[in-house]
């Protein structure tokens, strides 16, 4: 059965993000029962739960690691669960976690596509500086084929597609973004047959990505901002959520219209959620518009199974 463990489901900076003092920030901090916080984007998965996939590495990575326990099974002086990385894209908050992840003995296996990995060498040399510690062993993804899998986690089989998002401000695709900028991917149980659709940053909806989310039992999605002048309105960004690379959940063409035309099957989860998304808000409209159309938040600690 595969599961799927969410260690982090806020966007860049956490909720609350420590510079920000917009009202759901000030909530939280004032202690609201209507709030909970959140760490930066990443999941876990596996197919047996014992061998386990990290879905990027946030910066919040110690904390996400200590609250749970099945990333840690003790079998030796050095051990952990995690055997192999998945990069969904180069931007800091899904891969400065890996400087944290130093300290393992054997050379980390990471798997991104090869626009990821240049960005990690040369914009943002992280991969470079690993070299000085446990070192990296890279396997591309390919972004075609009939999917492909992945050794150090039996059971599953993976389909990466490109998402139209956006490249990191120190890509030289900034602005410009390549098939392989940004993917999003399904995961296939072998056993069960069930899939799980996974992608926290989608700008734009294309063909291929939206048959990927119809066959799949639970697609995990961009629920970045809920709308796409939100930043702009509140004075902290001088562009739209789709020119940040994140489909908007309201109005036209947003993500609430593409989720409400799912098969009534398909659990519908959100997670990359902005501290300044009103949905963060329990009790609010937005909220509970979300209920209404069967749509869940994801939270740090929350599992799927399917």
């Amino acid at each position: 059965m595969l599961k799927i463990h969410v260690l982090g489901a806020a966007a860049g900076g956490g909720f609350p993000q420590w510079n920000c003092n917009c009202l759901h920030c000030t909530a939280i901090r004032s202690g609201s029962p209507d709030y909970r916080a959140r760490t930066q984007s990443s999941i876990a998965v596996s197919g047996n739960h014992t061998d386990w996939l990290l879905f990027n590495a946030s910066p919040d990575i110690l904390q996400q690691l200590r609250e749970f326990p099945a990333l840690q099974p003790a079998r030796a002086l050095r051990d952990t669960a995690i055997r192999a990385v998945f990069l969904i894209d180069a931007q800091i908050d899904h891969t400065t976690g890996l400087y944290m992840l130093r300290e393992h003995r054997e050379p980390l296996q990471i798997w991104c596509h090869a626009w990821v990995r240049e960005d990690l060498t040369h914009g943002n040399p992280l991969f470079n500086l690993l070299r000085h510690y446990c070192g990296v062993e890279w396997h591309e993804l390919p972004l075609e084929g009939d999917g492909f899998a992945i050794p150090a986690v039996p059971g599953i089989m993976f389909h990466a597609l490109p998402l139209i998002s956006n490249a990191p401000p120190y890509s030289p695709h900034r602005d410009q973004p390549q098939p392989g900028d940004n993917v999003g991917v399904t995961l296939t149980d072998l056993q069960t047959g069930k899939k799980l659709f996974y992608a926290p940053g989608l700008g734009q909806m294309e063909p291929h990505v939206w048959a990927a989310m119809q066959a799949a039992d639970c697609v995990l999605v961009d629920g970045t901002l809920w709308r796409d002048d939100e930043m702009i309105a509140l004075g902290a960004s001088r562009k739209t959520s789709r020119a940040m690379g994140h489909l908007p959940l309201s109005g036209p063409g947003g993500m609430l219209e593409w989720l409400e035309q799912l098969p009534q099957r398909t659990r519908k989860v959100l997670i990359h959620i902005n501290n300044t998304n009103p949905i963060l808000n329990e009790r609010s409209p937005e909220r509970q518009e979300l209920t209404r159309r069967g749509i869940e938040v994801s939270y740090d600690g929350m599992e799927i199974e399917l």
